[in-house]
């Protein structure tokens, strides 16, 4: 081949390599647009320590912090009311347009989740140099014949802030990190002094807390973990509900503020942009089937590797040791971030719906043979990568009127 020819195929070729790459990469920016990586998420405002600041009454400032903690199916059940006549008084109502029925036919998740939101405002009001007084129920327990309406007329809790200069935390960073880690972890084990510090948070608190790090009560709990799965994969009313609650793209989050989207599986910065165009265009990559093998996949990849369970029980499970419960856990959870540990609920075995009732009487068989009611379990371990954080409510929208 003459030198000439030679210099005009070389030429050719890169004319058609670079309109190949211009064609990818005109392509992949339109599904970045598609995913949101222009628009601003508002959805992850709360999460900045600065979110607070912009309210003046002290109130207002710990429930903009205690809005991170966690809850179940992330729907941060929770309104606030201010009492009018005392700037020290609050009230939390659980918020009945906020239930998951099919995961949750009795509530009982949607009110540990009042105990989580509690623990966080607790910290939260130590750190601003006040002590948090819990009063549960103060206007007496709910109708359950009526829930959803004593939801709404029944406080779960007065709190009461008063100011006191020996308050303080050591978990109050920890407030800010993502607070559920679906990865496997290292297969370091937990020291003694993780699990009598994990362990020492259950002091005076009404609910029972247990670490398992024996390796047959690790393998038993992996089990039932991965046949909790299974079994919710399989039930479509739970199936129906986590697909009206999860949002795939930033617009969406940032009008829903809760529920599920890409964060809960880890993804984050460019991939999760990515993630979101590609689910716009070819929705099928998240359909119930795939959702189901990806569930499965992820349970079986971080049951394999976990190191620690953590168990949460109750003597009963009235609602007033459901929100102990809770508080117990939200407890554990900023804890264990403190120590460098994060925490994941394995607590579809726990669910009370038909299909989960054989696993439910046998893990209550095994570690609940005293008629307690095991409220959560967790995993528990060191990270292998961190995850991103989750949407949050803009705090106004937790405020009613009294």
């Amino acid at each position: 081949m003459s030198p000439k020819k030679a210099r005009t195929g070389r030429k050719i070729t890169m004319i058609v390599v670079g309109s190949v790459m211009g064609v990818v990469l005109i392509s992949l920016g339109a599904v970045l647009t598609i995913g949101g990586i222009f628009v601003p998420a508002d959805y992850l405002q709360p999460w900045a320590r600065t979110y607070a600041d912009q309210f003046g009454d002290p109130r207002m400032k710990v429930v903009a912090q205690a809005e991170l903690a966690p809850s179940g199916h992330n729907m941060q059940p929770w309104t606030i009311t201010l009492d009018p006549a005392d700037a020290g008084v609050l009230y939390l109502y659980a918020d009945p347009t906020r239930l998951t029925p099919a995961v949750d036919p009795f509530a009982r998740q949607t009110l540990v989740s009042q105990g989580t939101f509690l623990e966080y405002l607790r910290v939260s009001a130590a750190n601003l140099g006040y002590a948090a007084d819990f009063t549960l129920f103060p206007n007496g327990p709910y109708d359950e014949a009526d829930l959803t309406a004593s939801m709404s007329a029944l406080p779960v809790a007065k709190i009461t802030l008063a100011q006191d200069p020996s308050a303080s935390s050591t978990d109050y960073a920890s407030l800010f990190l993502s607070d559920t880690n679906r990865a496997p972890y290292a297969d370091t084990p937990l020291s003694a002094s993780q699990i009598d510090a994990l362990e020492g948070v259950a002091a005076d608190s009404g609910a029972a807390l247990q670490i398992f790090t024996d390796q047959k009560d690790v393998k038993t709990f992996g089990d039932l973990g991965m046949q909790g799965t299974v079994i919710e994969t399989e039930y479509a009313a739970a199936t129906e509900e986590s697909d009206r609650l999860f949002y795939g793209n930033e617009g969406a989050k940032n009008t829903a503020r809760s529920g599920f989207a890409v964060e809960g599986q880890g993804t984050s910065g460019f991939m999760k942009y990515l993630l979101q165009g590609l689910l716009a265009i070819i929705p099928s990559i998240n359909d119930d089937a795939a959702g189901a093998r990806n569930a499965i996949a992820m349970t079986a990849a971080a049951v394999a590797h976990t190191p620690a369970y953590g168990m949460i029980s109750t003597p009963a499970n009235s609602r007033t040791e459901q929100v102990q419960a809770g508080i117990l856990y939200a407890a554990l959870s900023l804890r264990a971030r403190t120590l460098g540990l994060v925490m994941q609920p394995l607590s579809q075995v726990l669910q009370e719906y038909p299909t989960m009732a054989a696993p439910y009487a046998a893990i209550h068989r095994q570690y609940a043979p005293a008629g307690q009611t095991i409220q959560m379990l967790v995993r528990i371990g060191t990270p292998t990568t961190q995850y991103p954080t989750t949407m949050r409510r803009d705090a106004h929208s937790l405020i009613r009127e009294p």
